[in-house]
Parts: C-alpha cells; sequence; structure tokens
C-alpha cells in the first residue's frame, strides 16, 4: 500500500496554489521553511494565511519577494543553484527535471536552444520556492506518486514579459500537449493555469483518478476570485491495489475509399487530439471490395471531438460509437540520464510491484535526431543505465 495523492484541478492551478494544499494537508511550515533554506536563496519570506472562500476553509500561501527584482536566471543558473544546494538527491533531482522540462516548453515556442531560455518570472524567487518546495512537500508527506483531475483551460489574454499572449499561454499549452494531458473548458475569462503549475503536473503527475483509502483533503486557494472557490482540493490517502478500471468510448467506421496517406493522416490528428489509442483492421465490405476498418478509444468527455474529426477528414458518412470499461495497469514515470541527456521511462506496475519498463519513444527519437545517433543506440543506452 502507499501514499498517493489526487489533485483535483477544478479551478486550474499554480505554484503557489498547489503548495499551498500541501501545507493545508499538514506539511508544517518550519519544515518548509528549514528544508528550502538548504538552497542559497534568499531575499523572501514565506507565510500561510488560514482563509475562508465561498464557506470553505484552506490555506493561502504568499511568497514575498523582499527584493522585488526578477533576476534574469538561466537554466544553467538554476541548476547551479540546486546542484550547490545541500536538499537531498532526490529533491534536486525532480525539481530539476520540472525546470527542465519547462525550459524545454519555451525553447520550442521561441525556438532558442534550452540553455539560451530566458526564464522571465519563472526565474524568479516565487517560482523557485514553489517548484522546490512542492518536491520537498510531496517528500515530507510520504508521497510515492501523484495523480491529478483533466486540467480546465480558461480564455482570454495574459499578460507576459513578451506581451499580450493568448490563454493557455504557448508554454503552458506546449508542457500539456507533451504529455497528452486532458484538459476541458472551463468558464473563467483568464488564465487559471500556470506554466510553473503546468510543469509540475506534467513532470510528477498521472492524469486520472486512482482508487484510494483518503485520510486526508487540504485546499490551497490561489490569488484570484472568481464566483466559486479558486482553490485546488487535494486528497492525501492510501492506494487500493486492486486493478484500476476506467470508462471509455470506442469510436468506428468503415472504409473502403481512404488512402495510405488519410489513414495516416488522421491517425496523427486523433493522437493530437487525445485519443487514447488509434489502429486500422482489414476487413471485406459491400460488392466484395477489401476495405479498412478505422478505431478510436476516447474518454468519454472528448468522444464527439474525435468523432467529428473522423467525419471531418474521412470519406465516411457515419461513426459507430459505444462506451466500454476497461481495466488498466498502473503507470509511473521516471527519467534516466543517458550520455546523450535525459530520457523518460514508462514503467508497468501489477500489485505494487514494476513488472516492465520501457524507454519513451519521443526523448529518444528527439536525441537520435539532434545527435546524430541511431535511434537503437540511444534505447540500447537507457536500458544499460536501467540494468
Amino acid at each position: 500500500m502507499a501514499t498517493i495523492l489526487y489533485l483535483d484541478l477544478f479551478s486550474g492551478a499554480a505554484g503557489d496554489m498547489l503548495l499551498g494544499a500541501l501545507v493545508d494537508l499538514g506539511l508544517p511550515l518550519e519544515v518548509l521553511r528549514a528544508e528550502l533554506g538548504k538552497m542559497d536563496l534568499s531575499g523572501y519570506e514565506l507565510e500561510a494565511e488560514r482563509q475562508v472562500r465561498r464557506g470553505i476553509s484552506g490555506t493561502r500561501l504568499h511568497v514575498r519577494d523582499l527584493a522585488r527584482a526578477h533576476p534574469a536566471r538561466h537554466l544553467p543558473d538554476i541548476r547551479r543553484l540546486l546542484e550547490g544546494s545541500r536538499l537531498s538527491p532526490k529533491v534536486r533531482d525532480r525539481s530539476l527535471a520540472v525546470f527542465e522540462r519547462l525550459a524545454r516548453a519555451e525553447a520550442r515556442v521561441h525556438h532558442v536552444s534550452v540553455d539560451e531560455v530566458h526564464f522571465h518570472e519563472i526565474g524568479a524567487v516565487d517560482t523557485l520556492v514553489d517548484v522546490v518546495g512542492f518536491v520537498l512537500g510531496l517528500e515530507s508527506l510520504s508521497v510515492e506518486r501523484v495523480y491529478a483531475s483533466p486540467v480546465p483551460l480558461g480564455s482570454g489574454f495574459v499578460q507576459t514579459e513578451h506581451g499580450l499572449l493568448p490563454v493557455p499561454a504557448p508554454a503552458t499549452a506546449a508542457l500539456l500537449a507533451e504529455v497528452s494531458a486532458p484538459v476541458r473548458p472551463h468558464p473563467a475569462p483568464t488564465e487559471i493555469l500556470t506554466p510553473t503549475a503546468a510543469a509540475l503536473l506534467a513532470e510528477l503527475a498521472t492524469f486520472g483518478q486512482p482508487p484510494m483509502r483518503v485520510r486526508a483533503v487540504g485546499y490551497g486557494f490561489g490569488e484570484k476570485e472568481f464566483p466559486w472557490p479558486n482553490a485546488v482540493r487535494a486528497w492525501l490517502g492510501d492506494s487500493e491495489e486492486a486493478l484500476a478500471q476506467e470508462t471509455v468510448c470506442l469510436l468506428e467506421c468503415n472504409l473502403d475509399d481512404a488512402t495510405g496517406e488519410v489513414l495516416g493522416y488522421v491517425m496523427e490528428r486523433l493522437f493530437a487530439a487525445g485519443a487514447l489509442d488509434v489502429w486500422f483492421t482489414p476487413i471485406q465490405m459491400k460488392k466484395h471490395r477489401p476495405g479498412v476498418m478505422l478505431s478510436a478509444l476516447a474518454r468519454p468527455e472528448g468522444a464527439d471531438t474525435l468523432a467529428a474529426l473522423i467525419l471531418r477528414e474521412t470519406p465516411t458518412l457515419g461513426v459507430r460509437r459505444r462506451q466500454t470499461e476497461r481495466v488498466i495497469a498502473e503507470r509511473r514515470e521516471e527519467s534516466v540520464e543517458t550520455e546523450w541527456g535525459t530520457v523518460r521511462v514508462k514503467e508497468k506496475w501489477l500489485d505494487g510491484q514494476k513488472v516492465a519498463v520501457s524507454p519513451e519513444y519521443e526523448d529518444c527519437a528527439r536525441i537520435a535526431r539532434e545527435r546524430g545517433v541511431p535511434l537503437s543506440d540511444v534505447y540500447a543506452a537507457v536500458l544499460r543505465v536501467l540494468r
């Protein structure tokens, strides 16, 4: 039985909301201050304020930047800060992995190298405290696995160092896309998911609600006020080792007049739109014509979008749709360091035991392209590290 954390993101998330939820769950503020003091980082105060909003009590965490300045930190600066700290190796490495993931997203958005990314407010003291503090909180509360609900997205624009940008901010969208995070619309006409929170969730959380025995519930309030409680709700408890089940939607259609190029394109579009799986089956159709059955698995909330995409991108006149159940093994994600860089590794767990591992293809393919080495060599390097 493992201690797990489930993050209910009904109103989005920011770094201080995530950390505030852990404090509300019982993370002692004096422990957090002491552990953060192991970094060479000064000029801030950490305060936790008890608040009641819309009849719900929770914690509003304040990280006050006493210097009133946001230093121009790059990823190498943050790496030096963390590697030179007295933090535990696990906290240091997981915190650095969050910043590296954020840097990769910013690099893709701005078309620069990872080390050239200028973090702007992301490198400010409050963001460093939020990221490292959240990782510290997981260790202090003995959390072994983190899960998160689908991510709500606001609308409108957000003011950044680059000017007004659409919501979600480009880096936030890139982070969510990298892990195929489930998202949903939200009525808030503003940003409700920050890049910092998106990086923490993408690096540390598995999206989905696990079976668990709840021991405590905490609320971390955000700065903005809405007609609803602006909070992250965190559930702390023990895992139920029974196999998890979930409801999915199976979408199908028969095609006898679609080219291979169209089928490959449709598969790519379906995965990009959130399909859990896509496959083709050879079939025999009317008038003795060979054809292909296109099948896609979708989460119920995304089935309409995927069905519309199939109707738009293929010649079919209809899409069959039915709900079904699937039993799923627990999936965890770790990162390993190879001679060419960091690669994520997917782990399959059953009954509390790790039964299989596989390198993340996208990471291996990126390294192979960037370094000019065979993909098989990258896979072999990852497996050597795992052994």
